[in-house]
């Protein structure tokens, strides 16, 4: 395992700026944004495909600095039911999906989208509740009419790519936890892999070692990103939590960098199960930190892993 950073964080700077950061802070992998919700500020896939020798200068920046990419991101909803958003971040998809596969990236990472209620919706729906009984039929229509035909068809263009995709579990979408993970990668196939994001596993009342152990090579990418629950806040009000995330103080969970929601040994653990089945991809910082700033939230990432990634990765088991 190797850490990295999600260089979403780093928008501001550029492709150059951001490369130079992520170097003198002693990491050698990065995920690079290419659309959807994450944006493209350093990565815009339709550029690079209509355009060789932009291609050619964006790959150089990298080899240049021995900096390696664990994954192209374009987070997006391409189930979404106003046309004009799915198709934008469908678009997104496939070019980011045929630029890696240019670029020998294993994995893109995205959400597995979330449609509306019926064919006449503007807005996602996404059903947290089994009755009124309108609720399964929902669910039960978005599964069967929308998300596994999209999601065959994108292992299509995945296997012709020879890429694999990283299905971000995230409420709010059709896969949010480890059983519809699951669901979706067995009706459409092994390109449909996971990326692991602790901080929504927590706040959901899930256990993350048992989640990873249960997926196991499932996961090909990993984001490393924590979060806090306030007991006061969830004993009045639960974990289903609709205020602002400026709202810090009556929220009932907020994302913090990792260690500041849980301690030490929670992420030793859960480096240790990333090891226990096999997973040797990347283990990338994601800031969402409201409590701290870009700089002070990546370094304290960094400091906080460095040593646990690298100690853990240097573990031989006995039953290898």
């Amino acid at each position: 395992m190797k850490l990295g950073v999600f260089a979403v964080l780093f928008s501001k700077m550029s492709l150059a700026e951001m490369l130079d950061y992520i170097k003198e802070s002693g990491l050698d992998t990065v995920e690079i944004g290419t659309g959807g919700y994450v944006g493209n500020a350093h990565c815009n896939p339709s550029e690079l495909l209509a355009d060789q020798s932009k291609l050619e200068q964006f790959k150089q920046a990298f080899e240049s600095r021995g900096i390696k990419i664990s994954a192209l991101s374009c987070h997006g909803n391409p189930l979404h039911p106003n046309t004009e958003i799915g198709y934008d971040h469908h678009d997104a998809f496939v070019d980011t999906v045929k630029l890696a596969s240019i670029l020998g990236v294993e994995n893109v990472v995205t959400f597995a989208g979330c449609p509306g209620e019926s064919e006449y919706s503007q807005y996602p729906v996404w059903i947290t509740s089994p009755w009124p009984d309108d609720f399964s039929k929902v669910v039960q229509w978005q599964w069967e009419n929308k998300v596994i035909p999209y999601w065959k068809k994108q292992a299509e263009l995945l296997e012709e790519c020879n890429v694999r995709v990283a299905i971000e579990p995230h409420p709010g979408f059709v896969v949010y936890n480890t059983e519809t993970a699951l669901r979706l990668r067995n009706e459409c196939g092994d390109r449909i892999g996971i990326n692991f994001d602790p901080s929504h596993y927590f706040w959901q009342g899930m256990d993350p070692v048992a989640s990873i152990r249960t997926l196991g090579d499932a996961i090909v990418h990993f984001h490393a990103k924590d979060t806090k629950v306030d007991n006061q806040n969830c004993l009045l009000n639960g974990v289903l939590d609709t205020k602002s995330y400026k709202d810090i103080a009556n929220r009932s969970w907020v994302f913090r960098t990792v260690g500041y929601g849980h301690g030490e040994d929670v992420w030793r653990d859960i480096i240790s199960a990333l090891q226990v089945i096999g997973y040797q991809g990347a283990i990338s910082i994601e800031h969402e930190d409201g409590l701290m700033s870009v700089e002070e939230g990546f370094s304290k990432a960094v400091s906080f892993l460095k040593d646990m990634v690298i100690q853990e990765g240097a573990k031989e088991f006995w039953w290898a």
